[in-house]
């Protein structure tokens, strides 16, 4: 059990059916009536984020959000299939369960998999990835103004910005929480 006063950041904890993840809280103590704590929190399953006030007092049970290293195997129609490496046994996910970032994943990448009680809500795609640049037009001398970008498209088949000088074959770093590039590889 957890109780509101207790609350911190990444805190999980149960409250009317719903997993919920402290994001931000504040501690309140108005001059005027009782002492509060407001928090925001999101839905671990469905990825909503609300704002909540609550009783210092309140007491929640507290939810343990499985983390599991998965690789990433390989996608059937709309589902996509990842291995446990210790027992080899596949699971497969949902395309609607992947992130934005999961199009930076490659077969055979390891990816961390989140499932409450055993039911799998979401997959974590790795913060920094190494991908080939498989077609980008060609920088020419010349256009070199500062901080020119063109688009560029990687093996997984996912597009980014990167400069002028990188070229077709090139192995580039990418950070896939904001999909830009990062250097060469």
């Amino acid at each position: 059990m957890v109780s509101a006063g207790d609350f911190r950041n990444g805190v999980t904890f149960e409250m009317e059916g719903n997993v919920l993840q402290i994001i931000e809280f504040q501690h309140v103590k108005p001059g005027k009536g009782a002492a509060f704590v407001r928090a925001k929190v999101r839905n671990v399953i469905t990825g909503s984020v609300v704002e909540r006030t609550f009783n210092p007092n309140d007491k929640f049970p507290t939810a343990f959000v499985e983390r599991k290293d998965m690789e990433y195997s390989y996608n059937d129609g709309g589902l996509y299939y990842f291995m446990d490496p210790e027992s080899y046994e596949l699971i497969p996910i949902n395309e609607s369960d992947l992130p934005d970032s999961f199009k930076f994943v490659k077969e055979n990448m390891t990816c961390k998999i989140l499932s409450y009680k055993g039911n799998v809500f979401g997959v974590e795609a790795p913060n920094f990835v190494e991908l080939q640049v498989t077609k980008t037009d060609p920088g020419f001398k010349g256009d070199t103004a500062t901080n020119t970008t063109k688009p560029a498209t990687l093996e997984t088949g996912a597009e980014v910005k990167v400069p002028l000088f990188i070229d077709e074959g090139e192995m580039i770093q990418i950070d896939t929480r904001t999909g830009e590039y990062l250097g060469r590889a």
